[in-house]
């Protein structure tokens, strides 16, 4: 194909280069480089006062950045903020709402915000009632709703307008497991639907498996920001494999220490931790060598780094 002729890369979905916010002689943001592609399910990770919110403050048009750019779908936050705010939905950590009023009005009073037309917004509010796992409560008061379903109503608020990129601040916070679990299923839906979705959250065992790329913020610094699987990979020493045998351990670290793929081998809590050369090597190995030598292997498990461990160990828990 003629180079000349290719199509153009696709506009990230979300893109900041340079991004800085102080506030004073105190630096919110440093130089945040970031991009979310189109489709993706990001999970933002910092503690508190790592700078996430400023950062969607700042994407979501409510606050202007210092220095360096922001922008969203091709849009800028600065020159472009109202065609910013056609294509997002922003949901805030702690929103308000109108307690008095039923969920079908409170619905139907953002989608006159969003100028949709009065015979549309019926069916708009319906269909995202639906979405949200709500349309049995559409008349009740919104104050006699639980916080979970109030935190669903948030999130059906801003997909009123139908939204390209959502910005859900801690979206999780202050719900019971159950309500989590029914948050992050309907994240997952949207996703489906073609939505790209940047979620801060501290529930990071739920984004190791909700969320197929992540970033990790601290200090107003970015970390990290890639795939899931590429943090644990570089945070990572070694892939470890834990081994139980029936009998002579000894025997078996022997072995396993004669193995150019192993790197090290220790006994912990009656297993052994077999530590490797690398991710890429194939830990049957460690298998072949246990059985060929006539011991009874128990068990052979590869060890999972989680995100939370490693949060842990590229941050400080530093905060501004």
């Amino acid at each position: 194909m003629n180079p000349e002729s290719a199509p153009p890369p696709p506009i990230p979905a979300v893109q900041t280069i340079g991004l800085t916010r102080t506030y004073g002689a105190m630096t919110a943001l440093s130089a945040l480089d970031l991009t979310v592609n189109r489709g993706d399910l990001f999970g933002f990770i910092g503690s508190n006062g790592a700078g996430k919110t400023t950062t969607l403050r700042i994407l979501a048009t409510f606050l202007a950045p210092s220095a360096g750019t922001a922008k969203v779908l091709g849009h800028d936050v600065v020159r472009d903020a109202n065609a910013v705010r056609h294509v997002i939905g922003y949901m805030p950590d702690f929103f308000g709402v109108y307690k008095d009023m039923e969920v079908t009005e409170y619905l139907d009073f953002f989608g006159a915000c969003y100028k949709i037309p009065t015979a549309q917004r019926e069916k708009t509010v319906n269909d995202v009632l639906e979405l949200v796992g709500l349309t049995e409560k559409k008349g009740a008061l919104i104050g006699a709703l639980s916080r979970g379903m109030q935190q669903r109503l948030g999130l059906a608020r801003v997909l009123i307008h139908d939204p390209q990129v959502l910005l859900l601040d801690e979206p999780a916070s202050g719900l019971d497991p159950r309500a989590r679990i029914e948050m992050m299923a309907i994240l997952q839906e949207l996703q489906r639907l073609g939505k790209t979705i940047i979620i801060s959250s501290h529930i990071l065992s739920e984004l190791q498996t909700l969320c197929n790329r992540v970033a990790i913020i601290e200090k107003g610094r970015l970390i990290y920001s890639g795939p899931v699987q590429g943090v644990r990979d570089q945070m990572s020493t070694g892939l470890v494999i834990w081994v139980r045998v029936a009998t002579e351990t000894e025997r078996a670290i022997e072995l396993l220490r004669e193995r150019p793929e192993v790197t090290g081998v220790e006994v912990v809590e009656g297993r052994l931790k077999v530590t490797m050369a690398s991710h890429d090597i194939d830990h049957s190995c460690v298998a072949e060598v246990i059985v060929r030598a006539g011991l009874k292997l128990l068990e052979l498990q590869e060890d999972e780094l989680g995100l939370e461990e490693v949060f842990l160990r590229v941050t400080r828990g530093e905060t501004q």
